[in-house]
């Protein structure tokens, strides 16, 4: 035990944690750069653009169900060996997607990435939490944070990019020089500290059950999630086949595991009243940060009409503030108790969300949306690195490496539910808002008859018989319609977006507090 205490890396804490960094960004970036390919991997591989889609879904299935379990793996066969097995498979198989010749091949080789994807990001974390002393953690998750928060922010622009100027193949054969790289420096600077090597092969059966109720169960909720606006959620047969075994599996897989000597996943750590709230806490900031990075860019493209380099430029100014804020929340959890942090992260947020309502429109200017998008985004910087560091108190040492696995496994989750729960309530609202608006859109209505004769008059002094005139009118009257309640579903979408924030804070409220000089817990 005195051996663990002393414990101290080899390499500078520093290099290791920009190594591990670097890994991580390259998986949480290919979450991301792969979408705005989909047409041009369509068009290329002679398929539909919705065959395409499981170019993503087959990713985040497999990099779903390999997360819950990485600490598991970590601790019985090594984290070292884990984590460069991952880098191995995740930069082999990227080759092998660039070279797909099909797009059956294509999801083949995405399923074998997104495996190897699973283990980067929470090995990374763990091998951060391993390497720094408790009092300085918070600084090492801020460099991380960056890769986690940055990555999905200019994964969608990198992506046009390089597959408008290039190839789309180019996306997946840029991760081969930095895994590459990041394999050998691995390789070279990080360890296992002694408590893992005591852990690793110590005879545990494999929990066989357990593996494949998780498989099963998150497979087909990230299936659901992805595909379950495009089919009509409960109205299609294959959904709900979908919700039935993912429940029964996952309801299952929390009971066997409950009991089992050697579980695959430990649920007792949820009876830590601070790591239940940081994955519910974690679980909300994935759909906060994805629900509004698909919100923006889809506003501007759809019913302002910019380019996709356009929007992603809006996007930059906030990943820019980020970047300098991330750091600075990292010194600040040395001085401050992390709850303290995270219920001002949350209130920003929630106020951010807010204040989109008042200023989304259809008038608002590049440098406002930009501003905008700063608002949005300012209170994410102070809620990442605190809520890593709340999910940590009390834990054993040895469970680290499963601490990192499930909270970045509610993050991802979380992302998934937040493009799905975005794209459904903006269509619902958007039918909703058309049609109290075309209650209005009458020949009873004066206001709606004045508009009509305007718009008629000035199509026929522009050259229109009085009856094309007159159809021509309606079209774009309906036209603006259709603009005008799109425009009020994002309104509304934004003020969930708020109200979960707000619910959030309150959870933060009543999170114990650690002593940032040590990271333990304070009696409250």
């Amino acid at each position: 035990m005195a051996e663990d205490e002393i414990w101290t890396p080899k390499f500078n804490p520093w290099l290791i944690a920009v190594v591990v960094a670097l890994a991580a960004f390259m998986e949480v970036l290919d979450t991301s750069i792969a979408n705005v390919a989909l047409p041009h991997m369509a068009g290329n591989l002679g398929s539909s653009n919705d065959e395409s889609t499981w170019v993503l879904t087959s990713y985040l299935v497999s990099n779903a169900i390999v997360l819950p379990i990485s600490g598991w793996i970590a601790n019985r066969f090594g984290r070292k060996r884990f984590f460069l097995t991952c880098i191995m498979l995740f930069t082999f198989s990227s080759l092998l997607c660039g070279a797909a010749p099909t797009l059956g091949m294509l999801i083949f080789f995405r399923v074998i990435q997104g495996a190897g994807g699973g283990g980067l990001q929470p090995m990374a974390q763990a091998i951060l939490a391993d390497t720094f002393p408790p009092a300085k953690r918070g600084l090492a998750f801020a460099l991380y944070g960056i890769t986690a928060v940055m990555a999905p922010t200019i994964g969608p622009t990198l992506g046009g990019w390089i597959t408008d100027n290039y190839s789309w193949r180019w996306i997946f054969y840029i991760n081969l020089p930095v895994g590459l790289v990041t394999l050998f420096l691995v390789l070279r600077m990080v360890e296992d500290p002694p408590y893992l090597r005591r852990l690793r092969g110590a005879g545990v059966g494999i929990d066989y059950i357990g593996i494949s109720l998780l498989a099963l169960g998150v497979g087909a909720l990230q299936v659901l999630l992805d595909k379950g606006q495009e089919d009509d959620w409960f109205g299609s047969h294959f959904i709900l086949t979908l919700a039935t075994v993912s429940a029964v599996c996952l309801i299952s897989l929390v009971i066997w595991e409950a009991r089992h000597k050697a579980p695959v996943i430990d649920v007792k750590m949820y009876k830590s009243f601070n790591f239940a709230a940081s994955n519910l806490m974690m679980f909300t900031l994935g759909v906060l940060l994805f629900s509004s990075l698909v919100m923006m860019p889809q506003f501007l493209q759809t019913l302002m009409g910019y380019t996709a380099e356009s929007a992603g430029l809006v996007l930059s100014g906030a990943g820019l503030v980020l970047l300098f804020e991330m750091p600075v929340v990292g010194q600040l959890t040395t001085k401050v108790p992390a709850k303290y942090i995270m219920m001002f992260g949350w209130v920003c947020l929630a106020g951010g969300m807010y204040y989109s309502t008042q200023r989304v429109d259809l008038l608002m200017s590049f440098g406002v949306a930009s501003r905008l998008r700063i608002i949005q985004s300012f209170g994410l910087g102070f809620l990442f690195v605190p809520i890593s560091l709340v999910a940590y108190i009390g834990i054993p040492a040895e469970k680290g490496s499963s601490v990192s696995g499930l909270i970045n496994f509610m993050r991802n989750i979380g992302s998934s539910v937040g493009t799905s729960m975005v794209t459904t309530i903006l269509t619902r609202r958007s039918q909703f808002h058309q049609s109290v608006l075309a209650y209005h859109a009458t020949n009873y209505d004066p206001v709606f008859r004045n508009q009509l004769a305007g718009l008629s008059s000035q199509l026929m002094h522009a050259g229109a018989s009085p009856p094309d005139a007159r159809v021509q009118a309606f079209g774009r009257l309906y036209q603006s319609l259709e603009v005008q309640s799109q425009t009020l579903a994002y309104i509304d979408t934004y003020l969930v977006l708020a109200v979960a924030a707000s619910i959030m804070g309150v959870l933060a409220f009543v999170v114990r507090r650690n002593d940032p000089s040590g990271g333990q817990v304070v009696v409250e």
